[in-house]
């Protein structure tokens, strides 16, 4: 196993642990099925995504390791990924936390369903990194850059943080959760603010990209946004 590889499936185990700590310490339990199940099918889909990219794009798989707040370039940008970094581990212990108070009640079949929204985000990260290899983790214009515009980038402009919705609200629901989902209500003018600033980089450095805006109108959603 070469150094990427091991690096990638390093980086993998600890973000369980990590995430399975926060978890379990909050619920004060391991008897929590719903995150059990959770975990697999997080680090299942994000294993195979990493297998993926290890055989078929190594270049776009050290570009995603280089994540995080300090990894960003912008100023603004390390600020914003400070807020997601953290408003991401209180995703994980609020609806752990509703698990050990007993704040909600939620079915196992939409439990599951909330596990398949988790799958179904990850499907679509998969796609895009089929499509677009400079996918890169931070806000940022390669020196071989350039516009994409097939594929999931023909509907929208930023299909990995629509497809990244998907997978952040299936999450509490996969751990049984209704007040976990309304966090995604908090973050929303972050990722809006991050997805903006994002825009106006792009189209400063990155050539075609003021075209690709004026042909593909939908930055999230279509017909909304």
């Amino acid at each position: 196993m070469d150094g990427l590889n091991a690096k990638t499936l390093a980086s993998l185990v600890l973000l369980m642990l990590v995430m399975a700590g926060a978890i379990f310490a909050a619920a004060g339990t391991v008897h929590y099925w719903q995150a059990w199940l959770f975990l697999l099918t997080y680090f299942s889909a994000s294993l195979i995504i990493s297998i993926d990219l290890m055989r078929r794009d190594r270049a776009l798989l050290q570009r995603r390791l280089r994540g995080g707040p300090f990894a960003e370039k912008e100023p603004v940008q390390r600020l914003i990924m400070t807020i997601i970094s953290l408003w991401f581990v209180w995703l994980l212990v609020v609806p752990a936390l509703d698990h050990r108070f007993g704040w909600s009640q939620v079915t196992s079949l939409v439990v599951i369903g909330g596990d398949l929204l988790v799958v179904l985000g990850f499907g679509g990260i998969g796609l895009v990194f089929r499509e677009n290899s400079f996918s890169a983790a931070t806000v940022e214009v390669a020196r071989d850059q350039s516009v994409i515009s097939t594929g999931p980038y023909a509907v929208v402009r930023h299909p990995m943080y629509a497809a990244a919705l998907v997978m952040l609200a299936g999450i509490p629901i996969a751990l049984g959760s209704w007040w976990g989902l309304s966090l995604l209500a908090v973050i929303m003018p972050v990722l809006i603010w991050r997805l903006l600033h994002e825009e106006s980089v792009l189209a400063a450095h990155l050539s075609g990209y003021r075209d690709y805006q004026a042909s593909v109108r939908w930055r999230l959603l279509p017909f909304v946004w």
